[in-house]
């Protein structure tokens, strides 16, 4: 075992130029799919507090006795996807409006006859509220013979499921092609290393050598490879988090950065490109020896 550490590393020393390559672009390529992932991940933060604010407003019937609202109300609160069950009556609802449509103010002032219905407000417990799930809860809401009208603002929902789906398809499709270019380059730089120590190959061969005694050195050249441009990709998504969020008015706002785990994932992304890159070149070479 020391001694394929000790000839990976010895491979630095040989072609310090293309180590240095090979580090610097797996740091760029998981620089590049880190600052997406910033931005996915504070856009899911903002997608969570909007997706707080889903609710389901059942409009019930006028004269709905209160003990048929109650027992509904105790019925709906035990639905899975339900977090809480808030009753408005339609006194409520009037000065709500009151308070909340200043322009209508005088208007509602006015009133002889109360024009608002009572509703039963329904929040969603986490998980549950996407669209598929609030309209599964509206039309189960509608069952009731009291409720006059079922609102949740599906094409708003739509929206908010479809934004979500846009974020995560566009990170994972600019992840996967950067890694690839970085596995690429990586399988470039082995090669080159590989032709330089053929002969040496060769007799490792004749000797007796195992095709995974031979691969060792390089496997483990890639991987630490990898791990120094894991690290340095980490390094420069942190001083761009820390640039954007000292000197720019929406940083100042409150933007998060990746959570040690994440990070870590990070950094074993690029172990693992390291390696991709270098099981691949020294078998294709081994194959053609």
């Amino acid at each position: 075992m020391r001694l394929l550490f000790r000839e990976a590393l010895l491979t630095f020393r040989r072609a310090p130029l293309l180590s240095i390559l090979s580090v610097t672009t797996i740091a760029f390529s998981l620089f590049v799919v880190g600052l997406f992932g910033l931005v996915a991940l504070n856009l899911q933060r903002a997608l969570k507090q909007v997706e707080q604010r889903v609710e389901i407003v059942a409009y019930l019937l006028r004269n709905t006795p209160a003990e048929t609202i109650a027992l509904a109300s105790q019925d709906i609160a035990a639905f899975p996807e339900v977090l809480s069950v808030n009753y408005v009556s339609d006194e409520e609802a009037l000065n709500r409006a009151r308070n909340e449509l200043v322009e209508f103010r005088d208007a509602y002032r006015d009133l002889q006859v109360n024009p608002l219905p009572a509703s039963l407000e329904i929040r969603l417990k986490d998980g549950y509220r996407d669209a598929k799930s609030v309209r599964g809860v509206a039309d189960r809401l509608r069952g009731y013979a009291f409720v006059e009208e079922v609102r949740y603002g599906r094409e708003w929902v739509e929206k908010l499921d479809h934004l979500r789906n846009i974020a995560a398809f566009v990170v994972l499709l600019i992840g996967l092609a950067f890694a690839v270019v970085a596995v690429v380059i990586i399988g470039v730089t082995i090669r080159l290393t590989l032709l330089q120590r053929a002969r040496e190959i060769v007799i490792m061969r004749l000797v007796g050598a195992t095709n995974w005694f031979i691969r060792g050195p390089f496997l483990i050249e890639g991987a630490f490879k990898g791990f120094l441009g894991g690290l340095l990709s980490a390094a420069m998504c942190y001083g761009s988090y820390f640039l954007f969020r000292g000197h720019t008015e929406l940083g100042r706002a409150g933007v998060e950065f990746f959570q040690p785990v994440q990070l870590g994932v990070g950094v074993l992304f690029g172990v693992a490109i390291g390696l991709g890159g270098s099981l691949v070149s020294v078998g294709r070479h081994l194959r053609n020896v």
